[in-house]
């Protein structure tokens, strides 16, 4: 069973703590912190999951979430992990509106983030 994440976050301490967490649980982890491509690279990753930062340069996460469930290539039902630091009402209506498949605000425990992705992948895995 394949167990492939994409993760687009450009805080390196995040990134460092949730690869960490992901590979201690047997996920392979790409990451990359640039909005602007990271399109390309969730499409030449192929992963079963993306965990998808808010505030990114060169494109925000929530147009790439957008562009993801407009996507025809089989990305539109992809589960996304949503993680921002602000954690105010309107940006969870909009993440929700955009198709977000779970939203989560900064800072998060380990056991938070290990449940979210656990029960998305189970999610997408039985449908």
């Amino acid at each position: 069973m394949s167990r492939h994440v994409v993760l687009i976050e450009d805080e390196p301490n995040i990134i460092e703590a949730i690869r960490f967490l992901l590979t201690r649980d047997g996920w392979s982890v790409d990451t990359h912190s640039n909005g602007a491509d990271a399109m390309d690279v969730i499409r030449k990753a192929a992963p079963d999951l993306v965990i998808l930062d808010v505030m990114l340069p060169g494109k925000s996460g929530m147009d790439i979430l957008r562009e993801l469930r407009e996507a025809e290539d089989g990305l539109c039902d992809l589960p996304v992990l949503m993680l921002t630091a602000r954690g105010q009402a309107r940006d969870r209506e909009m993440a929700e509106k955009a198709g977000v498949s779970r939203f989560m605000t900064k800072p998060f425990s380990n056991a938070e983030v290990m449940d979210a992705v656990r029960d998305l992948h189970a999610q997408a895995t039985q449908s």
